[in-house]
């Protein structure tokens, strides 16, 4: 019962608009400002046989592409008619005339589509970080205890060579005296006038110890200073392998700890080159690879300016923000960049040459396509479907569907997009076919938005 109705009220309703049409009452110029290309009354020009006159076929998303018969565009779209008349059909629209009060009241503005280099500038964040390249872990190669520590604080500075404690270590002391033992046994038997064997198995002794001493980090100044004493020291005093900041210690307090081989003590990093951590969002990506230029900016000196690459990538996408890290290295001479600022971050992506651009307001974006509505003159906008590229600095590339000396609409886009579908939609009812083609499935596929550029 519910369906007759509905059935009842569809057919009464497409009556009603043909019967209207045939009385010469549907007329879109009478009560919109906006008029069909083929004014009420007005013939297209037709041949002999009163056909409407083809003048050429072109592609869709081509304009230059044209052809003497019907087929296929290069990428595989029908061929559109285009008739003596000036109008066009095919899967992008009709094109419709607007009045001059309409173009007076809503201030439509245009904009010529040009041909241009395109360069990208991504806009973004990031936040400093300790180069991993420059941390030095410090540790120890023997068992010992720390008797006194000279560096005991995170953040403190030292320059490579710094005491920063003193060692006590059984093992230590006795390696120091093999080392005095077989010193004063080579002397002993150069001075006695032994035989030349002897003498060089009293040597390679002596240089084993010396090269055991070494292995545990001990100077070359700390064991010519141990061989003029004379005597094995107690304690050793173990230096700082590089300069920097001390980002890391064990335990607390670092006096009195027993330290075992491999135990890190402390971690020293070299602030003279830091990492930003700059996060990329997925649809910046693909425009940046390593070697990337890079510029940041703090806060803390608004008036600097450092300048990087990017060296490479995370192999993941963060789960939590969606974005990609890239690490970008930043030479740091005079310390004025600290670990954990925030900065702002200029990358410098890839472009593209010669590019065919539109202003990026103009474009008309829906989940299934782009549109931008392209003037004609004499009042005549077409809607037109076009290709996206790049996107930079307030511009969109162009791959297909506009060429350069163009003009496009770049306001009030919307009234004479709705108008063409609505356009379209009537002429397919009026034909008796009761379909709105490609207008229909642009309408399915929701609600066409004016796109701006992010970056």
């Amino acid at each position: 019962m519910v369906m007759s109705r509905a059935r009842m009220f569809i057919g009464l309703l497409m009556g009603t608009a043909l019967g209207v049409a045939a009385a010469g009452f549907l007329d879109l110029g009478s009560w919109l400002p906006i008029e069909s290309t083929t004014r009420s009354g007005e013939r297209p020009e037709q041949d002999a046989s009163g056909e409407r006159r083809i003048l050429y076929w072109r592609a869709p998303m081509d304009p230059n592409y044209r052809s003497d018969q019907p087929g296929k565009s290069p990428m595989g779209m029908d061929l559109i008619p285009v008739y003596a008349s000036g109008a066009e059909e095919g899967p992008s629209g009709s094109a419709v005339r607007v009045s001059q009060q309409f173009l007076q009241n809503f201030s439509v503005r245009t904009a010529a589509v040009e041909r241009r280099d395109l360069r990208r500038s991504i806009r973004t964040v990031g936040i400093l970080a300790h180069n991993d390249e420059k941390v030095v872990s410090v540790n120890t190669k023997f068992e010992g205890w720390i008797e006194r520590a000279a560096v005991n604080n995170v953040g403190e500075s030292v320059q490579q060579g710094d005491v920063l404690f003193e060692i006590y270590s059984p093992e230590l002391v006795t390696t120091q005296q093999e080392y005095l033992a077989a010193m004063d046994y080579l002397k002993r038997l150069r001075e006695g006038g032994a035989h030349a064997d002897a003498v060089g198995r009293a040597e390679s002794l002596l240089e084993a110890t010396r090269e055991r001493l070494r292995h545990w980090d001990v100077t070359e100044a700390q064991i010519a200073a141990l061989a003029a004493a004379g005597q094995a020291s107690r304690t050793l005093p173990f230096l700082a392998p590089t300069s920097g900041f001390v980002v890391a210690k064990m335990g607390d307090s670092l006096d009195g700890m027993k330290l075992s081989p491999g135990m890190t003590v402390l971690k020293i990093a070299d602030h003279s080159a830091l990492w930003v951590e700059v996060q990329l969002y997925e649809e910046d990506v693909r425009h940046v690879h390593e070697g990337s230029p890079v510029s940041i900016e703090v806060e803390a000196f608004p008036e600097r300016r450092w300048n990087g690459r990017i060296r490479f990538f995370r192999s993941a996408v963060s789960a939590q923000t969606r974005t990609l890290t890239a690490f970008v290295e930043i030479a740091n001479p005079d310390l004025a960049l600290r670990p954990m600022m925030y900065v702002n971050v200029a990358i410098e992506a890839e472009g593209v040459r010669d590019a065919i651009v539109a202003p990026a307001e103009s474009v008309l974006r829906s989940g299934t396509r782009s549109v931008v509505i392209v003037d004609r003159g004499a009042g005549v906008f077409e809607p037109r479907e076009v290709a996206l590229g790049l996107a930079a600095d307030g511009l969109q590339e162009i791959t297909a569907g506009l060429a350069a000396g163009e003009r496009v609409l770049v306001s009030s886009q919307f009234l004479i997009d709705s108008e063409s579908n609505l356009q379209a939609a009537t002429a397919q009812l009026l034909r008796g076919t009761g379909e709105t083609g490609d207008s229909a499935a642009s309408n399915d596929a929701g609600p066409i938005t004016s796109h701006h550029a992010h970056h």
